[in-house]
């Protein structure tokens, strides 16, 4: 298992901060690959906000006592004083990153980029720009440089205005068939990212023609499916690069790419950067 996390002042209490209209107090990442379950339950819940992104995988979350199963892609809110109760499970490969922040106006923030009082599961599509700015905040919340504080607050309203474009830009079903739909594809695409997916013979096994099923995919997740499967195999290339010593040949085999110097172009042309290019740097941070 792979974990990183940073605390205000180092504290891993909860706290509720009245001073300021917005305020981060924790953040971190968890990578579920080894260990076989990681619970968590606070009855009574927290003081402060909670924001949780699935990158990968999936989570088991419990609302009201109802389990929902959370897929890539999403985000989930838990309140203040609200009870938490959740499950990751290995062998899903679950990768979560998280923020917990407090505020004497949180509420209204949230409301000022569409998000409902009452929401817990949002679909959020998967990204590679909301893992840099969770991996961000952890780095500056882990090194406290000048005005670190306030840099932390202007990260996460970033992810809330991503948010907001997300949900604004999504189509207005007259029923559940859509919806239902793509997050079928989405499970499955989560489930399969690594094996050879042929966009034709998906959309095929559930009725559709490819075209639409292609234009109708990127209009509810801002993406084309395989767009969407790319982000997913970048996006644990990365945390392989950051969490295991697998040689670039391995990686790619991993993620579903035979050719490694073809995973390699694709890796810098998302990332900027080859993948022993993007672990150097990583190492290199570790040492500073």
């Amino acid at each position: 298992m792979y974990v990183n996390s940073a605390y205000w002042h180092n504290t891993l209490l909860d706290f509720k901060d009245k001073k300021h209209p917005l305020f981060v107090g924790s953040c971190g990442t968890y990578h579920l690959y080894t260990k076989p379950r990681m619970p968590t339950h606070r009855p009574r819940g927290r003081l402060d906000f909670q924001l949780l992104y699935i990158a990968s995988g999936k989570a088991h979350f419990f609302f009201n006592g109802v389990e929902e199963i959370v897929t890539a892609g999403h985000m989930v809110i838990y309140y203040p004083k609200e009870e938490q109760k959740y499950c990751y499970y290995g062998t899903d490969q679950t990768e979560v990153y998280w923020v917990h922040f407090t505020g004497n106006n949180v509420k209204n923030i949230m409301r000022q980029y569409g998000i409902a009082d009452s929401a817990h599961v949002i679909y959020t599509g998967t990204s590679l720009e909301y893992k840099r700015i969770f991996i961000q905040m952890i780095q500056e919340l882990q090194m406290c440089r000048e005005n670190y504080e306030e840099f932390l607050v202007i990260l996460l309203r970033q992810i809330f205005i991503m948010i907001q474009r997300q949900v604004g830009n999504r189509p207005k079903a007259k029923n559940s068939y859509l919806e239902s739909e793509i997050e079928t594809a989405t499970r499955y695409f989560n489930e399969h990212y690594n094996t050879a997916i042929s966009i034709e013979d998906y959309a095929a096994s559930r009725g559709m023609s490819t075209s639409w099923f292609i234009r109708s995919f990127k209009d509810f997740t801002g993406s084309t499916p395989m767009q969407y499967i790319l982000s997913i195999r970048m996006s644990s290339a990365q945390n392989l690069l950051e969490t295991t010593d697998y040689n670039m040949t391995e990686i790619s085999s991993i993620v579903g790419y035979e050719n490694p110097l073809y995973f390699s172009r694709l890796f810098k042309k998302q990332n900027g950067v080859s993948p022993s290019e993007f672990r150097k740097q990583l190492r290199n941070k570790i040492n500073e």
